[in-house]
C-alpha cells in the first residue's frame, strides 16, 4: 500500500495572521520567507539505516491562513496537515477503493503535485507528491 513519508506542512487560520506571524516570530523565532506567505523548515533525509550517509534536502512549510480562507475546503476544523507522499495517483486510487472522500481538483506545479482528501472527522488534508529529483 502507499503510504505517507512525512510531513509537507502545517497550515491553520487565524483572525489577523500578520499579527500572529510576528508573535511567533518574536517568541518563537519562526521567519517567514521574504516573501511573506510561510515559514520553512529545512530538513535531510537519511539515505542509510544508521545515518552516516546523508539524503537529499526536505522542507515543511507552516502557514498561517486568514480565517476567511476558502483553502480548508469544507473542513470543520481551523487547521489542516499536509502529508508528502511517494506515490499521489497510487494512493489516491486505493483511497478511492477504501471509501475515503476524495476532493476532485488537483493542483500541479513545479513543487509538486496536490490532492486533497478528508478523514472521517471532518478535517481536510492535503497531499503532495514532491517533484521527482533529476
Amino acid at each position: 500500500m502507499k503510504r505517507v513519508t512525512g510531513i509537507g506542512g502545517v497550515f491553520f487560520q487565524s483572525e489577523n495572521p500578520e499579527h500572529l506571524y510576528n508573535w511567533y516570530e518574536k517568541h518563537l523565532g519562526i521567519k517567514r520567507e521574504p516573501h511573506g506567505q510561510c515559514a520553512t523548515f529545512e530538513w535531510r533525509e537519511l539515505q542509510s539505516p544508521d545515518g552516516s550517509e546523508p539524503g537529499a534536502i526536505g522542507a515543511t512549510a507552516w502557514t498561517i491562513f486568514p480565517r476567511t480562507t476558502k483553502y480548508f475546503g469544507a473542513s470543520k476544523s481551523s487547521f489542516m496537515l499536509n502529508y508528502r507522499v511517494d506515490d499521489l495517483d497510487g494512493l489516491l486510487e486505493e483511497l478511492k477503493k477504501a471509501g475515503v472522500e476524495i476532493d476532485p481538483h488537483r493542483e500541479d506545479a513545479e513543487y509538486g503535485r496536490f490532492a486533497w482528501i478528508m478523514d472521517p472527522d471532518g478535517n481536510r488534508i492535503e497531499l503532495w507528491e514532491p517533484p521527482k529529483e533529476s
